[in-house]
Formats: C-alpha cells, structure tokens, sequence
C-alpha cells in the first residue's frame, strides 16, 4: 500500500507513547480485534473494515438503530404516494420500479469534488463488470437494469422487478469517478488490486463522511482525522485511532492500560470475556450487551467428498452439545441457532427441523454413510481412510478458539478427528474465504440486516469463483433449485402471510440440507467510555460509526 510511511511512523510514535487521558476529548481511541483485509467499499465484506469507514463514507440507505430504512446520502425515501417509486413497464414487456433519488446538495469528496450522478453511473459500471469481483455483484449486474441521471443531483434506478424493497439500495457504494475511473478503464481484471483505495488509501478524495483516512499502518492502527468538506453536524473529536490487537486477551489489556478508550461489539471482545471483564472492571465503563442478527455458525465446503453427503453434516451437528457449550461460556446469552434467522427477525419460523444433542442419533448416521467405529477410535469407511476433516477460524479470537477445542473434544467422542488451522483475520476473510480455499469447515459470523434475503451467501449464482472475479458469499457452494426459486420470489411476494409462508420453507430448507452448521445468535459486547454519550448500537449488521457525528463528549 502507497502511503507516507515516516509521517505514518512518527504519527504511530506519538500517539502510543502518549495515549489519550480520560479528560483529553479531541481524540478518541478505539481498538478493534481485526484489521481490514482492504479498503474497497465493494470488495470484500468484513466489519471491521465497515467499522472504520462507515465513520468515512455514507451509504445512500441503510437500517437505523430501530430497524428502520433511513436516506444518509440521499435527501428523502423515494415512494409511490411522492411520485419518487413508479412501476414501469420496459420495452421488453417486462415490470420493475423506477426509483429516484437526490443526493444531498453539499455533499462533497474529500478533496472538494462534488459527489454527483457521474459519480453513481460510474459506480454501477464498476458494480455490472464481470471481473470487478465486487461482493454483491447481484445489485449491479441483475437488480439495477439501468440508471438515468437527470441532473449532477438527482439519478433514477430502473429495478429488475417490482421489489418489495424498491427503496433499499444500501450496498450501492458511491465510488469517486474522477479518482477511480483511469484506474478501472486501464484494466478492470486488475482494478480490485488498483484501486486507489488500495494503492492510495489516504486520498481525501476517496471519503465524504464526517471524517476522511488520514495514515495507515497495515496490520497495527489507522488514523482518521475530521473532514472539513463533510456538511453534516461537526464530529466530536478531531481526530480517531482505530488500533487493531488481532489477540482478544492483548486487546483487554491494551484496554485496562488506557492505551484504549473503548472497544466496539461489531468486531472487539468475545462474550465470555466481556462477562468476565465486567465482574472486575465494569464499573470503569459503560457495557452494553446487544442482542442481534449476528450469526454464529460453520460453514461447510460442499465440494468436500466428506461433507457432501448431508448424514455427515447432521452428524456434526448432533454430536455437539451447543445448549451446554452456550450455558458454560456465555452464561445463557447467546441462544443456540437451529437456523439462520434469528427469532428476532420478524419472518423468524420455528417449524423447521431441530438437532439436539443426541450422541446415539450421530452414530447412527455416520454408520449409515459408510463411516464405522470399533471401539473408541476414530471412524474409517471401507477404504480404511481415517474420518478427518478441518476447521478454520479467526486467529486470536480466545472464545472462538475455546469454542473450537470444545467441539474438537465433542467429535472426537463421536469418532471423528477434527484438525484446528486458524488464521489472522485479514488473511482468512481477504483471501481463504474469498476464494473458498478453506478444506472443510470455516467458524465465523455472518452479520446481516432485518428481513434480509440470504440471496449472497445462499443462492446458487452467488458462488465465488475465479471467472467472476471471487464475487459472491456463497462460501459452502450451496446449490439447491427450490431455495434458489423462493429466494428470486421473496423480492416480489409482498403480502404478508405468502411472504411468511416463503420465509417458513426457505428455513426448513435451510434446516434440512444443513449448508452450514448453526451454533448461536451472538449478542455483541460494547465496552464504552463513560465521558462518551450517544453510542447506540444496531443488533443488524450496520455500525454504529454510521451515526458517529451524533456521539458527545459529556461535560
């Protein structure tokens, strides 16, 4: 990455040896347990890098603390009853809203450039390119079948169908055309890895938030310092240091040093270490636990012989005891998942199958898949071959590597030989992920947002691959024609017992071809300076920094 490194360096220096005092209110310091594999705001889902840059961009839609849609770069919600939300019909006989929207009329880039429709044609070019390896390549290639610009202001989406969720464009990422469009005419196969995010990061005309990327030490901490071309309400502090200590016992003790001020639930500490940290040191700061729609699971490679046959996968899973595991580690907080919908979700239905922790019912159905056991060892087929698989994680993460030794030991009672390989997160979530490079098994959460249809991470033309640039979530290569038809007809069912009914039988798909192994719904931690108001936490998967203009010093 191209960047200042002395005046990063020096930078760096002051601010470790001098950490901010609990009265100094121009500088807030927050640490984090992962560091962004990169900064596209396209490319690459990972929280920890929306965490930071949602304080540096905004999205034109998104979710609100009370689950509602809300217009951040946009002036107002488009709607049929304003004439913003008309049902057309294309020349191809084919219907679909036509949505307008305005952008706010001082928003700006870093530099001064005026954020405009040049700005949103260039964005969806990138978005629809098959090589541009974006995450929800979807939006752009299928949902959005074009977009008019009727003034520097105002632009039209033209939606493939007649969506439920005509309004929602909140993975639309705004990119900086005067910055970014040589980079991507050059070579768009290359222009992940060109990117001016990537190879530029610190160029105030990539940010049009309250604050801008002002110094990047890759791996250790950024630097974000107030925008003077940003035209909402002044941010409270002048400058913000996102430190990221990828090992959750150093993060706590960085923490306790004061070399911290606070550390956010979207990517900080572990439950478990949170409950422990609060019974000796919770007086000292504000910890607010945030039930959520953050889904802790495993997924599981289906291009694997092993866990292609579907006995195996719920094998897995019955011979692992989540109740105790949440009740020992979590004390109860975090509920067991039988789905990945959680009950918080209005469409949430629980008529779909269960697996309890049922030892005789997993020996029974790997003895049926060819996978039998004498005595106490481990499980062979007829080959001889030693049933062996491999779980991946987040390296540093002390709850998930916990978690990971308990179901090691859970297995390997059911005859199963389970082998721990984890990885920094950067790397696992940048690459491993990405690329689908994981062997078997990959623990990690999913964060979504209310009423989201799971179509990135579940629908067949969502798998990532080399031909499409790694763009998709489908991780586990799932493929299954029924879950993919429900998904296309939930953005168009409307009424709402026909949507539930949809809803109802994508989960007991879900919960009957078992594409990854649900574990619990997580209940994020926030540990929060005392001198610091106006934080409040989501439980979706949009930060909290999305809002960060309205936190307070106190007096």
């Amino acid at each position: 990455m191209r960047r200042n490194r002395w005046g990063a360096l020096v930078l760096a220096a002051g601010l470790l040896a001098s950490a901010p005092a609990f009265g100094a209110k121009d500088e807030l310091v927050i640490g984090i347990s992962q560091f962004p594999a990169n900064w596209h705001p396209s490319i690459e889902a990972m929280a920890a890098k929306s965490y930071i840059t949602d304080m540096a961009r905004r999205p034109f839609t998104t979710y609100d603390a009370d689950w509602k849609l809300v217009c951040l770069l946009c002036t107002d919600l488009p709607a049929e009853d304003k004439g913003t939300a008309v049902l057309e019909t294309r020349p191809d006989g084919a219907k679909g809203f036509a949505v307008t929207y305005t952008i706010h009329p001082k928003a700006a880039w870093g530099d001064g450039t005026p954020v405009t429709t040049k700005d949103v044609l260039f964005t969806w070019e990138v978005g629809k390119h098959p090589q541009s390896g974006f995450s929800n390549f979807d939006l752009y290639s299928r949902d959005i079948v074009g977009i008019t610009a009727k003034d520097d202001k105002t632009f039209t989406v033209h939606r493939h169908k007649p969506l439920c969720t005509y309004a929602e464009i909140n993975d639309f990422n705004i990119l900086p055309a005067h910055l970014e469009r040589p980079v991507f005419e050059t070579d768009p196969a290359a222009y992940r890895l060109r990117s001016k995010y990537e190879t530029d990061t610190t160029n105030p005309g990539l940010w049009f938030g309250p604050y801008r990327i002002a110094a990047v030490e890759p791996g250790a901490h950024v630097v974000l310092e107030a925008n003077p071309t940003w035209w909402g309400p002044k941010p409270p502090f002048k400058r913000v240091v996102v430190k990221a200590v990828e090992n959750t016992a150093a993060l706590e003790a960085n923490l306790l040093a004061g070399q911290l001020d606070m550390i956010p639930g979207e990517t900080g500490l572990p439950l478990d270490q949170v409950l422990a940290f609060e019974k000796r040191q919770g007086s000292r700061y504000n910890v607010v636990y945030k039930p959520g729609l953050f889904y802790e699971h495993i997924d599981v490679n289906l291009d694997n012989p092993v866990l292609r046959d579907v006995r195996v996968r719920k094998a897995l899973l019955l011979a692992i005891d989540r109740e105790a595991i949440s009740k020992q580690l979590f004390a109860g907080r975090q509920p067991v998942a039988h789905n990945q919908v959680n009950p918080l979700d209005r469409v949430h239905s629980d008529d779909i199958a269960k697996y309890p922790y049922d030892p005789a019912a997993a020996a029974k159905l790997l003895d049926e898949a060819g996978w039998t056991r004498t005595g106490n060892g481990p499980r062979r087929n007829a080959k001889g071959e030693t049933l062996t698989l491999e779980i991946m994680s987040t390296a540093g993460n002390r709850t998930r590597e916990l978690t990971q030794q308990v179901l090691q030991a859970q297995w390997k009672q059911a005859g199963i030989e389970v082998r721990i390989a984890n990885e920094p997160p950067r790397v696992f979530f940048g690459q491993t992920m990405r690329e689908r490079r994981y062997k078997a098994m990959a623990l990690f959460a999913w964060l979504s947002a209310p009423e989201n249809i799971p179509r990135t991470t579940l629908h067949s033309t969502m798998i990532p691959t080399a031909a499409n640039g790694w763009a998709g979530q489908n991780f586990t290569a799932f493929k299954d024609a029924e879950a993919d038809k429900i998904m296309d007809d939930l953005e168009t069912v409307c009424e709402p017992k026909a949507s539930q009914a949809l809803w109802t039988r994508l989960q007991q798909i879900y919960a009957e071809q078992l594409p990854a192994l649900p574990l619990f719904f997580r209940a994020d931690p926030h540990v929060l300076p005392k001198w610091v108001e106006g934080i409040v936490p989501t439980g979706h998967q949009y930060a909290t920094t999305l809002w960060i203009e309205n936190w307070k010093v106190k007096e």
